[in-house]
């Protein structure tokens, strides 16, 4: 068997059975594969590659992921369990010039970027994808609209004279249009999904507990939250008198709808859409306020407050003149200015204090939405001597200009060696990074997304069993999006395994058939 794969370092790590029988389906078409985090994903593009390069021995492999620390990470992995020249397998970034960039691809075996990367030397024409016969997209879930996966996708198709197709993801969506899309745009003719249950794969999986922990809502934040919504509900009626929303309108639909109406304004200069446009540009603003005040805390609607008295717009000014919204306002200012913070942020300080004291060398992750959040839990948790860093993404526009990749990578690295307790992460955390033996996983404010919680989820339990301990304030958003990611992640399933390939190849001994 070991000797079918000639490029394949065995003695660094043997594939698990459904590694291999995944790999099976995914050398004779393109395969979309979904597995939980932690489970080698990134595996089972080593052994196609190994393959695709045994079959053609002069051929390249393309491997694509979102970020530059993934794609570091991924670099690693091909080092160290394939049999081939560490040189041969090259990280391409936009750092490096495009002369060198064209030198690297002409003598890679296999080349590592990011799409955008990658789209970017394919449109200037220093790589062509002709002699590829493999193009893994790593975290395919992304391969919607006009992401650059897309682009490199239809490109690699047209010109490579041997092509491949390789997605992976924990979670590509719970609706059956983004998977056909993901599907479509990446030519995906197998799916290939395992969950924690499955026979195969359960014998390798740790056990995640699960806890849910409410708290209730302060009554100094209901009051401001119901100027706020009839705030809202003012602007929704407008709305609706105008036939442009239904009565459940939602955030979704309020973007959704904005964005129409700003294709008939700006195109056809329609006075009564610029209107509508504006009230819709409203609604939005209050109804992130409203989440915030339920989710997040005072502080970061403080804060969302203060940047919103810097916009100079009309539509802006209009709103923050609404008499509801100025003692909104002037509500949360008094809160703010009187040290008060949301009920989850003082259940989250008990809980990590407690676990701590159980254990001094405990691993633990906080995800939150906003940095504003990020912040203020770093801010308590150093008031209280839990020793913490927070992973972050870069911004150009933020005040906070969060972490550069090499930074990024840096704290992981400390937070894997147990130099620190606690890591507070946004959703840079969530995706593709390798954080090994987490103990617990706390949401912080829950997220409707069933990829995100899937990702969340999938940093405990990856190497020994762990715990994820869900905040939720009762009778809010935070409860809401709970429940819409739970039955989406449902839905997502059943939808993937009526797709997953009925005849597929059983066993890697037809691989050289």
């Amino acid at each position: 068997m070991e000797a079918r794969l000639k490029l394949y370092d065995y003695s660094k790590l043997k594939p698990r059975l459904y590694q291999e029988t995944i790999a099976a389906t995914a050398i004779k078409r393109n395969t979309l594969v979904v597995l939980p985090t932690g489970l080698g994903k990134t595996l089972i593009a080593v052994l196609v590659a190994a393959y695709r390069l045994q079959k053609y021995p002069k051929s390249k492999i393309l491997m694509m992921a979102p970020t530059r620390p993934l794609c570091a990470q991924h670099q690693k992995t091909f080092k160290k369990l394939l049999k081939i020249d560490d040189e041969k397998i090259i990280l391409v970034t936009g750092k490096i010039k495009p002369e060198k960039r064209k030198l690297l691809y002409k003598d890679a075996t296999i080349v590592i970027s990011t799409p955008q990367c990658i789209q970017n030397d394919l449109k200037r024409g220093i790589l062509k994808l002709t002699n590829f016969s493999l193009a893994i997209f790593d975290e395919s879930h992304r391969c919607v609209k006009d992401y650059a996966y897309t682009f490199v996708a239809k490109k690699y198709v047209e010109q490579s004279l041997y092509p491949l197709i390789l997605g992976l993801t924990a979670s590509p969506g719970g609706k059956i249009e983004r998977i056909s899309e993901i599907k479509r745009n990446l030519k995906i003719e197998a799916v290939e999904i395992r969950s924690e249950t499955d026979k195969d794969v359960a014998p390798y999986v740790q056990k995640t507990k699960r806890e849910w922990v409410y708290v209730e809502l302060p009554e100094e934040f209901k009051k401001i939250r119901e100027l706020l919504n009839e705030a809202l509900n003012e602007r929704i009626s407008v709305l609706k008198e105008k036939n442009l929303l239904n009565k459940d309108a939602k955030m979704k639909d309020l973007i959704k709808l904005s964005n129409k109406l700003a294709e008939v304004y700006y195109e056809k200069g329609n006075r009564n859409a610029g209107f509508a446009l504006s009230v819709t540009a409203e609604a939005i603003k209050i109804d992130h306020a409203i989440d915030l005040l339920e989710t997040q805390g005072i502080k970061p609607l403080f804060d969302y407050f203060t940047r919103l008295s810097k916009d100079t717009s009309r539509t802006t000014k209009r709103m923050l003149n609404d008499p509801r919204v100025i003692k909104a306002v002037a509500l949360t200012k008094e809160l703010y200015e009187k040290g008060f913070i949301h009920p989850k942020m003082k259940k989250l300080l008990s809980i990590v204090k407690d676990l701590i004291k159980l254990n001094r060398n405990v691993r633990i992750i906080v995800f939150a939405n906003y940095r504003a959040t990020i912040n203020e839990i770093l801010k308590k948790f150093k008031e209280n001597g839990i020793d913490a860093r927070k992973l972050v993404g870069q911004a150009k526009k933020s005040i906070d200009k969060g972490l550069k990749q090499r930074e990024q990578i840096a704290i992981i690295n400390e937070f894997n060696l147990g130099l620190f307790n606690v890591l507070v992460c946004s959703s840079i955390g969530e995706e593709g990074l390798s954080i090994n033996a987490v103990d617990y996983v706390i949401f912080y404010e829950n997220v409707p997304s069933e990829i995100r919680r899937i990702q969340r989820r999938g940093r405990t339990g990856r190497t020994a069993p762990g715990k994820v301990i869900f905040l939720i304030t009762k009778g809010t958003r935070d409860e809401a999006y709970y429940w819409a990611s739970f039955h989406r992640e449902k839905k997502m399933k059943k939808i993937l395994y009526s797709m997953r390939e009925k005849n597929r190849i059983k066993t890697l001994l037809d691989w050289l058939r």
